[in-house]
């Protein structure tokens, strides 16, 4: 029997102010040879398995080469595996005894970006999207580190089946970029045909965050998100001649502007929302008045209440600025949420239990805590959603090495966010300290009998 704790990590969790798990405990893992075996295997195994995700990524959706892989890797491990479901998505489950069912889920899509980060594996595919356009695709947000993560946790549980006990529910997903993916494979059953878990975990690879840290909230982790269109109708005529159409993109221009008073002067001043116009298109040349404008927008909040209202006032302003400009009744302006997710929570109580886990296994400096940096959204709250009744913890993993942190504090190039075609993280620590903490949490989640 060994102790799971020296006494400097059992205070470091009390000056963080989170549990002290249990001091001992027959099965207890050694993590700093469990680290030092992942390492191994990415350097073995993992490595080119993430490059070729790299190289090869796929649009939301779209992902069945992908997918396909990751159902070879999983089954390969030994884990029973289920395709299709919600699409394109893969369901793999490992049993191992009674205990605890854990969802563990990956996102698998890329985005329509062209790469330029000047890797040498860098992305040059390119895929006709369900629209029908072809696009430059590119993993710009490392969902690459998380199926490659995924399959280097179920490797391991697999051969670690001796220290923990239940069945774990690999879950790789489709289209969270379009945030559909999650909700799509819950209206495939899910829950019923593979089980409702117990407890439902995922990790983001952090650009903004040092790599070796861990970092989650207890309670808000990503905020909400809709994707918003708005159809803006015209009377065509000749630019010469405006007074015999409606313009549209004068029309449009009043919408715009008028959206920015809803979070200015309808929002309380505390509640964090954000409306951003981020395509606008009308018209086809320089002395024509089209007959249609189109607006798409991101709206964004940290609460469900503040997320109805801003839609609500987005659609009221919209329509009633088309009749102040005189578009008939025939022809009224329209407004569609085309995709949306809510607010993502951690479950208080798993956060505080998971968070002083991090600590105890990872190390008592890798563990920081969590800062909301802007108003980024995951689909991940379908699976955790309060009506399901599934405590959820979502976690981020630091990307980016310190070293270039402190070059761009020092006047060198800025850190690449994620979406950007510059995007890059370091893959090796990426994946390695995605795995072991994954892994960590379902040892302490699912102890052994």
């Amino acid at each position: 029997m060994r102790l799971y704790h020296t006494a400097a990590t059992a205070i470091a969790l009390a000056i963080a102010g989170l549990p002290v798990a249990a001091m001992a405990d027959d099965h207890a893992v050694d993590h700093a040879a469990l680290a030092e075996a992942i390492e191994a295997d990415y350097d073995s195994y993992l490595a080119p398995l993430f490059v070729h995700f790299h190289r090869n990524p796929e649009l939301s959706f779209l992902e069945s080469e992908t997918a396909a892989r990751m159902a070879l890797e999983l089954r390969q491990a030994g884990l029973e595996v289920t395709e299709g479901v919600g699409g394109t998505g893969v369901v793999a489950m490992l049993r191992n005894g009674d205990g605890p069912l854990i969802l563990l889920r990956a996102d698998m899509d890329g985005l329509p970006v062209p790469e330029k980060s000047g890797l040498d594996y860098a992305s040059t595919a390119t895929q006709v999207g369900q629209d029908g356009v072809e696009y430059p695709v590119m993993h710009a947000c490392g969902h690459d580190v998380h199926i490659t993560s995924m399959v280097g946790t179920a490797r391991k549980l697999m051969e670690m089946k001796d220290r923990w006990s239940g069945t774990i529910m690999f879950v790789v997903q489709p289209a969270e970029e379009r945030v559909g993916g999650a909700k799509a494979m819950l209206a495939d059953g899910l829950y019923e045909r593979f089980g409702k878990p117990d407890y439902a975990l995922a990790f983001h690879v952090a650009a903004q965050l040092p790599t070796g840290k861990v970092s989650a909230a207890e309670g808000i982790q990503y905020s909400s998100s809709d994707s918003v269109d708005i159809t803006v109708p015209g009377i065509g005529a000749h630019g010469a001649s405006p007074h015999a159409g409606r313009d549209p993109v004068y029309i449009a221009s009043q919408i715009v502007t008028a959206l920015q008073s809803i979070v200015s002067r309808e929002i309380m001043p505390l509640s964090p929302a954000v409306i951003t116009v981020g395509s606008f298109h009308a018209g086809s040349k320089h002395n024509i008045i089209s007959d249609r404008a189109d607006l798409q927008l991101t709206v964004r909040s940290n609460d469900e209440a503040v997320r109805a209202q801003l839609l609500a006032a987005i659609e009221r302003i919209a329509v009633n600025t088309g009749k102040a400009h005189g578009l008939p009744d025939d022809l009224p302006v329209e407004v569609k949420v085309v995709e949306g997710t809510p607010v993502t929570y951690n479950d208080k109580e798993l956060a505080r239990r998971l968070n002083s886990v991090m600590i105890r296994d990872l190390g008592e400096d890798a563990f920081i805590p969590f800062e909301q940096q802007g108003m980024g959204a995951e689909d991940f709250a379908y699976f955790v959603e309060e009506e399901l009744g599934v405590p959820g913890y979502y976690f981020a993993v630091g990307g980016t090495p310190q070293e270039a942190f402190d070059a761009a504090a020092n006047g060198g190039p800025a850190v690449p966010s994620h979406h950007s075609p510059l995007f890059k993280v370091a893959p090796r620590e990426s994946v390695t300290l995605g795995t072991h903490a994954m892994i960590a949490a379902v040892l302490d989640l699912a102890p052994a009998n």
